[in-house]
């Protein structure tokens, strides 16, 4: 190799994997270790609460890249848990007591569950979802259509039980607020997918307390109930994988944090994904964010900033989350005192929202089930556009949006409200929601089947008008 350089990317996600794949196609030819935790290689992890976890989809459809792109660009993979980094001698060292060398280092170790401090949390068959050892676990209680109990109503909790219901288990939610994602959305929108959960007939526990877990497992609850289970899944959210770095002595506060070019608070050090506390230009402070989209773009950005090629990182957060036969995506980072609006109609479940600061501007929007509004909603946001843009480019109020077929098994618009409970079959990939997100990855497309999902539909809404097909979308009349 012509460069004698070594760069170092400790975390073995989807944020290590873009990192190493932008470095190659960006022309770096010094050697290039990714070290990861698994002995598997670097996969997506949103499949694990979705497609995957239903028997839907493999490991390797969620793979990143195959084995041979890691052969053929020269990536050497390392299998094994980073344990110490030395920043003054510049090496990393593993469990097996193996020290590599670095001139440049990524952190991207990415998060870990968090456990409550319950009684009984650490017994047999109580599950976090994080790997693909962890889903198979839950995959089985599923398989055998189960009861599975889950503690934790955010994004996690929420997935797992509609992915669980959706293949026949008894679900049981549980939750200490009053209603699903309630801290990430409010209450309104939270007792929407309240509503939904209901509808497909999980049993919901919200504003409720655990006291402690029993073997079996069994939940009890303050009010002196229980709920059995044959697995019991925590999904009450997760912590930034810092240790690593704290202990090197970098400075680190709810995540690894860096600057707007991603380097750390050591020379010679950066971080990305769902480890990394950014400074973000456009609000002024700290971001860090858990989601498939920003450990992708930030992966490659801190690519660029380690070959000195780096610009401040100023995408502004995005997610999606796919809950039975309802997806939804979310633009931007509103905070707790915003306003909610809401335009379309929430019994249809076909709806945009958006989050008006006190400014009087636009700081986040989100839909659901409304494949043509990704898109606009994103401009709006990254403009800062008004409230009053709404009055412009938003149906009127009171008109009802027309809803169009969005496959041969189910004409509404959202299946919330009635027993249908299909599961689509489509390979579920975040694949299409790059035109969304702004993030592109060279991953070989997929093909839906005949019964639509929501990621499928994320692909119809927007290739619909090229094939000449009428897209899957909740089309709005003016």
């Amino acid at each position: 190799m012509s460069d004698p350089r070594t760069f170092v990317i400790v975390g073995g996600g989807l944020a290590g994997a873009k990192a190493a794949e932008t470095l190659r196609t960006e022309g770096f030819e010094g050697r290039l270790a990714l070290i990861g935790a698994e002995a598997e290689l670097p996969y997506e992890r949103p499949p694990l609460s979705k497609s995957y976890l239903a028997g839907e989809s493999t490991l390797a459809e969620a793979r990143v890249h195959d084995r041979s792109f890691y052969d053929e660009h020269d990536v050497e993979l390392v299998a094994g848990a980073a344990t110490t980094l030395d920043v003054p001698s510049r090496e990393v060292g593993l469990a097996d007591g193996t020290r590599i060398g670095y001139d440049r280092l990524l952190i991207a170790t990415g998060a870990v569950p968090r456990r409550p401090p319950i009684d009984g949390a650490d017994l047999d068959g109580v599950r976090v979802l994080r790997t693909v050892a962890d889903a198979d676990a839950l995959r089985e209680v599923i398989r055998r259509r189960g009861r599975l109990a889950v503690i934790g109503a955010g994004w996690i909790g929420s997935e797992v039980a509609a992915t669980a219901r959706s293949q026949g288990a008894d679900v049981a939610l549980i939750e200490h607020a009053d209603t699903p994602l309630q801290h990430v959305l409010g209450p309104q929108l939270g007792a929407f997918f309240a509503d939904l959960h209901r509808g497909h007939g999980v049993r919901m526990a919200m504003g409720a307390t655990v006291t402690r877990i029993e073997a079996g497992p069994r939940v009890v609850l303050a009010d002196g109930s229980a709920i059995d289970a044959d697995a019991l899944g925590l999904g009450v959210g997760v912590a930034p994988a810092t240790a690593l770095a704290q202990a090197a002595g970098l400075h680190v506060e709810d995540g690894v944090v860096a600057d707007a070019q991603l380097r750390t608070s050591a020379d010679g050090v950066f971080a990305a994904g769902d480890v990394a506390s950014v400074f973000h230009p456009r609000y002024a402070r700290h971001v860090r964010v858990e989601h498939w989209a920003n450990a992708a773009d930030q992966g490659a950005a801190a690519a660029r900033s380690m070959l000195d090629r780096g610009e401040a990182y100023t995408k502004v957060p995005y997610f999606f989350s796919d809950q039975y036969d309802l997806g939804m995506e979310y633009f931007g980072l509103h905070a707790r005192g915003d306003r909610l609006v809401v335009r379309g109609d929430l019994a249809e479940a076909c709806f945009r929202a958006y989050w008006i600061g006190p400014d009087g501007t636009i700081t986040a929007g989100m839909h659901a089930n409304d494949w043509d509004a990704g898109d606009p909603i994103r401009q709006l946001v990254e403009r800062r556009a008004p409230a009053e843009a709404l009055d412009a480019t938003e149906p009127q109020a009171g008109r009802r949006p027309s809803v169009t077929p969005r496959s041969r098994s189910c004409t509404r618009c959202c299946c919330a409200g009635h027993t249908t409970s299909w599961r689509a079959g489509a390979t579920r990939s975040p694949t299409s929601r790059r035109a969304s997100s702004g993030t592109s990855r060279p991953r070989r497309p997929t093909t839906p089947s005949s019964r639509s999902s929501p990621s499928s539909r994320r692909s119809a809404a927007r290739a619909g008008s090229r094939r000449g097909r009428t897209s899957s979308s909740c089309s709005r009349r003016a």
